[in-house]
């Protein structure tokens, strides 16, 4: 009876949606849209990669050892101070690359929950979380990617983690409208100023309470008001084209707000179940007035987050 050897894992990952408006740097939601990895091991000399990739814009994934969910994979068996063993890893994209839905997140969480999964080490979850926040440099797109759902990330006083799991009312719907046109976080970052006003500091202490309220209740003010913020988006509006127009026809359409992705250039349009279709066909014909080519869909809350399928290797005889 040879031992039970898994020789590959396939682990889903949601796109993930960051800030949600006044939750800059802290707050993110799971999308029913996936990135698949399939990590395969090789019989080769350790170290050995080889990565195939397919789907939307799959000709722009890096294919070495710099791509991320290889570097996430081998820093799992850094960190446990093993081996990097040879792998072949598939890769089917779902999710549109630099467009603040978490890409890079995906392949981060991706690579670091398959060495898990491969190792068979239990109880990981938190080891993941960890190194995942650590590889990204902010939990707002790792922590719901891993674990789905909407999360508010809150630092402890010894500098580890709180994460929260934010109540999302099943009328609130994401409306994502993902352009043609890329935005670097970078240059997202380097538009916003190094310090703020007092008052805009309070203004978003108060629309982020409200907000998680908003989403908790799906009380339509509350909503209305709570997508409001003052630390990132009024800067960055003017790196996404046609965004005033966007944000009055959304609102026009009856969306609770729009607010950027993350660090965009994607859009995110929350509305009560019954406006999702209106906005999303309002938004669309917005963008394509301006001359811009944007897929907008109407999604869904992801509520698992990354999930493993293992296959069990050839020595189960």
């Amino acid at each position: 009876m040879g031992m039970l050897h898994t020789s590959a894992v396939t682990v889903s990952v949601p796109a993930t949606t960051a800030n949600i408006g006044p939750g800059f740097d802290c707050l993110g939601a799971a999308l029913s849209l996936y990135n698949r990895f399939t990590f395969s091991k090789l019989d080769a000399a350790p170290g050995t990669v080889v990565i195939a990739a397919r789907g939307a814009e799959a000709a722009r994934v890096q294919t070495d050892a710099s791509n991320l969910a290889y570097q996430a994979f081998a820093r799992f068996f850094q960190h446990t101070q093993a081996v990097v063993p040879a792998v072949k890893i598939d890769i089917h994209l779902g999710v549109p690359l630099a467009r603040g839905l978490g890409s890079s997140a995906t392949a981060i969480v991706g690579g670091l929950v398959a060495a898990g999964a491969l190792t068979g080490a239990g109880n990981i979850q938190d080891l993941v979380m960890q190194l995942a926040i650590a590889m990204e440099g902010h939990p707002d797109n790792v922590v719901p990617a891993l674990l789905g759902g909407c999360r508010l990330a809150a630092t402890t006083p010894d500098n580890g983690w709180e994460i929260c799991e934010l109540s999302w009312h099943e009328e609130v719907v994401p409306i994502v409208a993902i352009p043609d046109f890329e935005l670097s976080t970078a240059a997202a970052r380097r538009v916003l100023p190094s310090s703020y006003a007092r008052a805009d500091a309070i203004f978003n202490t108060a629309h982020l309470g409200l907000l998680i309220r908003g989403l908790e209740t799906g009380k339509a003010p509350w909503l209305r008001a709570a997508l409001h913020d003052r630390i990132h988006q009024p800067y960055r509006q003017a790196l996404i084209p046609g965004y005033a127009a966007i944000h009055q026809t959304a609102m026009a359409a009856g969306a609770y707000g729009l607010v950027i992705s993350g660090a965009g250039s994607t859009l995110l349009a929350l509305a009560e179940a019954a406006q999702a279709e209106p906005v999303r066909a309002a938004i669309s014909a917005s963008w394509q007035a301006q001359g811009v080519e944007a897929e907008v869909q109407v999604v869904q809350l992801d509520r698992r987050g990354a999930t493993v399928q293992v296959e069990p290797g050839s020595h189960s005889n």
